[in-house]
């Protein structure tokens, strides 16, 4: 498995550890490196604990976004797993130009594979497909940012 996959199911365990308990990001962090029973390799922690502070950072303009692609759900409905797989992804496409889109979507999957169940990956290829498309037509246009839901101590 490769360093920004591994980092990728780091951030998500690390958003899924916020969303039910939810931590400042200090503490966060702390809990989550400290926890690991392998000491992880530099660049997997720093790319995962990037994913998790952007998340957190810009998480009301991602939310906004997948609400207006989830007709009918409201994302405290969803399961933890798949609305942190979506938040994950739509940071990365807005945030994270380097990565192809396709290639986000495809990482969110093979992820939404080991942590979720099938059902999830449809549901989560249906909700980034469209994000994704909006964005290349410009029918949405990434939020400007807003004030941090973070607690930052």
């Amino acid at each position: 498995m490769g360093v920004r996959r591994r980092a990728r199911e780091s951030a998500l365990q690390m958003l899924f550890q916020y969303d039910i308990a939810q931590p400042t990001l200090p503490e966060l962090l702390t809990l989550f490196w400290e926890e690991l029973t392998d000491e992880p390799k530099e660049d997997i922690q720093e790319f995962a604990t990037a994913l998790v502070t952007g998340v957190l950072a810009h998480l009301d303009e991602i939310d906004l976004l997948i609400r207006q692609r989830t007709e009918h759900w409201r994302i405290s409905r969803m399961a933890v797993v798949d609305r942190n797989l979506l938040r994950l992804a739509v940071y990365e496409f807005l945030f994270e130009a380097d990565t192809p889109k396709t290639v986000v979507i495809n990482e969110a999957l093979e992820i939404a594979r080991r942590f979720s169940t099938y059902e999830a990956t449809q549901f989560i290829n249906g909700i980034l497909d469209g994000i994704k498309r909006d964005l290349e037509e410009n029918k949405i246009s990434p939020p400007p940012e807003s004030q941090s839901s973070v607690k930052t101590a």
